[in-house]
């Protein structure tokens, strides 16, 4: 009996995944979640062998995403990639969410953790923090931030930023996540934000934009000539995103843990670690499905 009740669950490992798998990235191209979709998809792809077919939803601050992810069936063929963001801060800021990130998703695993930058548009005039306080405080009121969503981390890392500054900003939210802001930034319709180092430095080592500052507790080894908020003046602005691979709750533990091995497998890639550390995030995985949901 107990040899009989073992073979559905040992031929499900086996045979997992039988046809393509689709990862849902809750925001528009060009964020930090899509860049890190995009590079761990062929690694996946490889170990899965069936094709990760990633599927961009974006809108409500990753809201729509999550929810069309939590709704697939829990076989294991759609993939959530979450963030602080949709995992952490939404249900803590919307009221009428529908999706309990914790009840509604296994998590598979975490992958990244990504600092972010100030950054401005290249003619924006203020070169340093000092700079721009001294620029906002003569214009209270008059300057306004962009974000990739009202819940964004980097939008409260903002207001957290002008409740310490003392300055008055005015803000402006942008579906999509990271990419459409950036464009503006980048356009000069807008003058600054907080986002990841991976969606914007790209654009910074072009000089499509400035950067004043960096949320980490030392100089990042991808910038080390720019300063950290901590070290101008602001030490409580030590923060960063993260990202994860999440999957419907009650997908069968067979392949949530074949998921756990391949993504455990990809983060260890030289390739792929080496790629992540150039778009300036950390590559990680956790131990277990049971310590990432912990975290």
């Amino acid at each position: 009996f107990a040899i009989a009740a073992l073979m559905p669950t040992t031929l499900l490992a086996q045979t997992y995944p039988e046809r393509p798998v689709r990862m849902i990235v809750p925001f528009a191209p060009g964020g930090t979640t899509d860049f890190l979709a995009r590079i761990i998809q062929p690694k996946m792809q490889e170990l899965l062998g069936q094709p990760v077919v990633i599927e961009n939803r974006a809108g409500a601050a990753g809201n729509v995403g999550m929810e069309l992810a939590s709704r697939a069936a829990p076989d294991g063929y759609t993939l959530f990639m979450g963030d602080v963001g949709t995992i952490a801060i939404n249900a803590t800021i919307f009221k009428d969410q529908r999706v309990d990130p914790i009840k509604d998703f296994s998590a598979i695993s975490i992958i990244a953790d990504t600092p972010s930058l100030l950054v401005t548009g290249p003619k924006f005039p203020p070169n340093s923090i000092a700079e721009l306080i001294a620029y906002l405080k003569e214009r209270p009121g008059q300057v306004s931030f962009a974000s990739q969503g009202s819940g964004s981390l980097n939008r409260l890392v903002m207001e957290l930023f002008a409740e310490k500054a003392g300055v008055k900003v005015n803000h402006v939210p942008y579906k999509g996540g990271s990419g459409p802001a950036a464009a503006d930034i980048m356009g000069g319709h807008i003058p600054f934000m907080f986002a990841t180092i991976a969606s914007t430095i790209t654009h910074v080592r072009a000089g499509r934009m400035k950067t004043l500052g960096v949320t980490t507790k030392v100089r990042h080894p991808a910038l080390p000539d720019l300063p950290t908020l901590a070290e101008s003046g602001f030490p409580d602005l030590v923060v960063s995103s993260w990202q994860g691979l999440f999957v419907p709750a009650g997908t069968p533990r067979p392949v949530v843990d074949r998921l756990h091995d391949v993504v455990a497998k990809v983060m260890a890639d030289a390739d792929v670690k080496a790629r992540i550390a150039e778009g300036g995030s950390l590559a990680m995985s956790s131990a277990s499905p049971a310590e990432a949901a912990r975290f």
